[in-house]
């Protein structure tokens, strides 16, 4: 290994994995320095309760990453080198409550029949036919770095592709709630029931501005791109990732903090990581806002701006994994749940608004929205012949818990590994209203509560997988620390990851951004021939 390279980055998430793939692919010498034994950030796959039973440790779904231009430029050689995806064709995804079962298939027409009102179901098609109009902007809004050219071309674009009404619309519905959407458009509750619960998924509760626009958009992704899961586990796109990074060339540290970013006359010249210096031209570093701005860099480098990102920073909401190992696959009282990939437990915004309001105020919620992954109906190599593992998730959990809504759970302690396990029988029993027999049916259990999550991934402040509140003020050009795209006010360094637009998700957008830019420039060192 060497130690001067064009491109040390920090950090190996999803987006520090696309752009040190992007850029050893276009002959940039590449460092990889990730602080963990192991790359990946929250993907991962692990036998996390008994041996045979492969669980996605944190994240699972793929829809964003095969649906991004991350994908478009790496996936020949990442299914070369191993990855192999396995998608829902029919349903791909439900809601259930007390309220009854809506069911998504990929085809929207299907999905749509089941709608108890006939104008419903043409509403459906017109929503979708709207956000179809709209993705080239919405998209090219979210697939770029909103400088004052992009935000112009993006603009002009938008008036030349949607004229003035239409843009005017456009811009109505992106800052509605997904609830007012759902509330102005269909006249039954499927629609609501069934999409709501996903905009938690965006970092977003249904009463808050944006979700009417993430709303359609999270139908379409469904029907267009379903639902892909990674055939073995999740731990297999890392190895996929690991072998092209090798083919490439990328020498990669692992179990290799980061201490500093060094810096000559103002420009990062390097990266410090207490074993070593590596020297480079460029740092790109995937971390939250408040390592890299009071930490990485040193207090006179991060300067006013970068101190206002830290200060303007606002955590979302935390979240758990709940992982089950079955002695048979889930049985629902509704037979079409058994081979659904994704369901929520959820009436729609009714039931996950007050569970989300429970939880910024510091309450465990008394009915959490349950997300309930079914890997083994895609992809029953998960677990052993006639058993199967489920995936739940919690994403409306407060990060210091101050009580319980429902009366039950003895808070003063914090998240201790009694509380997360009497909460996880709150989640199965949740379920299991739906589901009869699960409890009984379960052959082991591991939860990782926010303290966890945290634990596992130092992105994920205050236990939140999603790089910070989404609502609209810290989103698109109010995201902290993004106000000039990816650059930092520090000459070559740039911040990437979740807490930079376009945020969250497996989707790779920053790294891709970042890289795109580099790569389009000189390479250090070299001469244009003449």
């Amino acid at each position: 290994m060497r130690d001067a390279y064009d491109v040390v980055v920090i950090g190996s998430g999803i987006n520090g994995l696309v752009a040190a793939a992007e850029l050893a692919g276009a002959g940039r010498s590449v460092a990889l320095v990730e602080e963990r034994d192991r790359l990946g950030g929250f993907i991962a796959s692990e036998e996390l309760t008994v041996p045979g039973f492969v669980h996605d440790t944190f994240s699972s779904w793929h829809p964003l990453f095969q649906a991004g231009a991350a994908y478009a430029e790496l996936g020949a050689d990442l299914h070369r080198l191993g990855l192999a995806y396995r998608n829902a064709e029919g349903a791909v995804t439900a809601s259930v409550s007390e309220r009854g079962t809506v069911v998504a298939h990929r085809d929207p027409e299907q999905t749509a029949a089941g709608f108890e009102h006939a104008a419903d179901r043409a509403s459906y098609g017109a929503m979708l036919a709207d956000l179809g109009s709209w993705a080239p902007h919405v998209f090219g809004a979210l697939g770029s770095e909103l400088r004052t050219r992009d935000l112009a071309r993006l603009g002009l674009g938008a008036v030349r592709g949607l004229g003035r009404d239409g843009l005017t619309e456009l811009m109505r519905v992106a800052t509605q709630s997904g609830r007012g959407l759902a509330r102005e458009r269909f006249a039954g509750p499927e629609v609501d029931q069934l999409w709501a619960p996903w905009l938690l998924h965006a970092g977003l509760a249904p009463d808050q501005a944006t979700g009417g626009l993430m709303l359609p958009v999270m139908a379409f992704t469904m029907h267009e791109i379903g639902l892909p899961v990674v055939e073995g586990g999740a731990g297999n796109f890392v190895a996929a990732f690991a072998a092209l990074l090798e083919e490439r060339g990328v020498d990669v540290f692992l179990a290799t903090p980061a201490k500093a970013i060094t810096l000559r006359s103002g420009r990062a010249v390097g990266v410090d990581t207490g074993a070593g210096h590596l020297r480079a031209h460029a740092v790109l570093a995937s971390t939250s806002t408040g390592r890299l701005y009071d930490g990485l860099l040193a207090p006179e480098a991060a300067g006013d701006s970068g101190r206002r990102a830290v200060r303007l920073h606002r955590p979302g909401r935390a979240a758990a994994q709940v992982h089950l190992a079955l002695d048979a696959p889930v049985r629902w009282r509704d037979s079409r749940l058994d081979e659904v990939p994704l369901i929520h437990v959820s009436n729609g915004s009714d039931s996950t608004a007050i569970a989300c309001a429970q939880a910024e105020a510091g309450l465990l919620p008394a009915e959490p929205t349950v997300v309930v992954g079914q890997q083994c109906v895609l992809d029953p190599s998960r677990a052993p012949a006639g058993r199967a593992t489920l995936w739940i998730q919690l994403q409306e959990l407060p990060w210091r818990p101050v009580g319980d809504a429902a009366g039950e759970l003895d808070t003063a302690d914090g998240w201790t590994p009694a509380l997360a396990d009497a909460y996880a029988d709150r989640v199965v029993a949740r379920i299991e209203q739906f589901a009869p027999g699960l409890a009984g049916s379960v052959v082991d259990r591991h939860v990782i509560d926010p303290t966890g999550l945290a634990s596992a991934n130092a992105n994920a402040v205050h236990g939140d997988p999603y790089g910070g509140a989404a609502e609209l003020d810290q989103s698109l050009l109010w995201r902290p620390g993004t106000g000039t795209g990816h650059r930092t006010g520090v000459p070559n360094v740039f911040h990437i990851g979740a807490f930079t637009h376009p945020g969250p998700g497996l989707g790779g957008g920053s790294g891709h951004l970042v890289a795109q830019q580099l790569i389009s420039r000189r390479a250090p060192g070299r001469r244009r021939r003449s």
